[in-house]
């Protein structure tokens, strides 16, 4: 309980990645979480620290996930989400790829890392150098493309129904039935005149206002 109690706040932690590991180019606050800004290229190095220096002793990666900036050069931020429970605190580290450059796989240091990088690279297509397993892990082995990137059609590329003639799974560009329509309804509250058990002050409203518009219309 007092190591609890005696360890540093965010913004401490903050300066002493900043200051003390090489390959950090900022941490600070970010919407009241701890983030730092890794250099692709130093990231193993970086990750280690976290884990192994007495300061930060994040012991786990509790997931590893994409982002699409689509106009950004390096498009994709990968965002690793690290927990020391030992000091009761979190860091997340984000660094930057594009659709090319590899990123060096951390499943060497977190086993875990190796499902949530194959969930990265099926659904933003982000490469990880080193990753022994490259396989998709939520869409189809023949899916076409990553359907997390921002510029991926809504219909996909392909769709995949069972034949009943041929008795096999086949793969069809995508046909659409009928185009897409916007459909404009009117809310509950703007469409509803009378609510149950209302009717009687419904019809005390009609006349009234239908006794008003006659006192107007009179010369």
């Amino acid at each position: 309980m007092a190591d609890l109690l005696a360890a540093p706040g965010p913004a401490a932690l903050a300066v002493a990645i900043t200051t003390s590991i090489a390959g950090v180019s900022r941490a600070g606050l970010e919407g009241g979480e701890l983030v730092a800004h890794v250099s692709r290229d130093e990231l193993l190095p970086v990750m280690v620290r976290l884990r192994d220096d007495p300061r930060f002793l994040c012991e786990q990666l509790v997931d590893l996930c994409g982002v699409d900036w689509p106009l950004r050069p390096e498009r994709f931020d990968v965002v690793y989400n690290l927990l020391s429970v030992s000091l009761n605190h979190r860091i997340r580290v984000i660094v930057t790829t594009d659709e090319t450059t590899p990123v060096p796989s951390v499943s060497g240091i977190w086993p875990c890392a190796t499902w949530w990088e194959r969930e990265a690279w099926d659904l933003y297509g982000v490469l990880f150098a080193g990753l022994a397993d490259h396989r998709r892990i939520l869409t189809d082995y023949g899916f076409e493309g990553h359907p997390l990137r921002k510029d991926f059609p809504l219909t996909g590329y392909v769709e995949v129904r069972y034949d009943e003639d041929r008795k096999q799974v086949i793969y069809e560009p995508v046909k659409l039935t009928q185009d897409f329509r916007d459909f404009q309804f009117l809310s509950p509250w703007e469409g509803m005149t009378t609510l149950p058990g209302d009717e009687k002050a419904h019809v005390t409203r009609l006349a009234a206002s239908a006794g008003g518009a006659a006192e107007v219309a009179k010369p």
